[in-house]
């Protein structure tokens, strides 16, 4: 069995769901993937379902019975991996804005003593593509604002392309989690960082989705907005001894 799950909550992705599974199993690293499906109208979860006759064993899907939230959806498949003998989770999108290859990259990193990879943005430059300017702006401002109210030293602080060791997501209380936009995956890197887990930035580029609809919008940044700000309070009153 491989110790190594990729995590990928999905909506209304039946463009790129096949093509993306097919890649993640063409790589030589094996990986098995599970997907979270958030009861998709467009029948994105059919299509996963045909294709475990193909790849038995290595192909898990999720169902969930409506559009619940990003963050509940990653907690949902990280204590499904914890149920089992995984020891490299990755979180990644399925509409190739992060590019499947780049697993082998935060799965080095993991191997050479990283208990966070974080595939980022902007560790060298900013390597964004097919973004207008204005979305540019205001994800590495976002990233800045988030350093600033944290102390964290890391450059991508919304990334949402990473790989957890085992024993991070084993110690974090999912249950203290709050965010569940956008903003749980600076909630994530934040408890992880006060744990004391050792947080690697791997260069990425990350490309705008060509096929399929974003699922983004001015909630999303308002919840990590305020959200980070009141994390930041909670976490004054919170032990992070391990």
């Amino acid at each position: 069995m491989s110790k190594n799950l990729v995590i990928i909550p999905t909506y209304n992705e039946k463009e790129n769901v096949e093509k993306m599974i097919r890649k993640v199993f063409s790589l030589p690293t094996p990986f098995h993937l599970l997907i979270v499906e958030d009861n998709s109208p467009d029948g994105t979860a059919l299509i996963v379902k045909k294709l475990q006759d193909e790849f038995p064993g290595q192909l898990h899907i999720l169902e969930r019975k409506g559009k619940l939230g990003l963050g509940t959806a990653y907690i949902a498949g990280f204590k499904w991996a914890l149920e089992r003998d995984y020891e490299f989770i990755f979180e990644m999108d399925c509409d190739f804005s992060h590019n499947p290859d780049d697993l082998l990259s935060l799965h080095e990193a993991a191997l050479n003593g990283a208990d966070v990879a974080i595939g980022s943005r902007y560790i060298s430059g900013i390597n964004v593509v097919n973004w207008p300017l204005g979305r540019v702006l205001m994800s590495y401002f976002a990233s800045m604002y988030v350093r600033i109210i944290t102390g964290m030293n890391v450059k991508d602080t919304t990334a949402g392309f990473k790989c957890y060791r085992r024993k991070v997501l084993e110690t974090i209380d999912f249950e203290k989690i709050k965010l569940i936009g956008y903003g749980f995956q600076i909630e994530m890197k934040f408890t992880a960082w006060k744990f004391g887990f050792n947080i690697v930035e791997v260069p990425i580029v990350f490309t705008d989705r060509k096929e399929g609809t974003s699922k983004m919008s001015g909630g999303i940044f308002n919840e990590a907005l305020w959200g980070v700000m009141k994390m930041k309070i909670r976490s004054w009153s919170r032990n992070y001894k391990r």
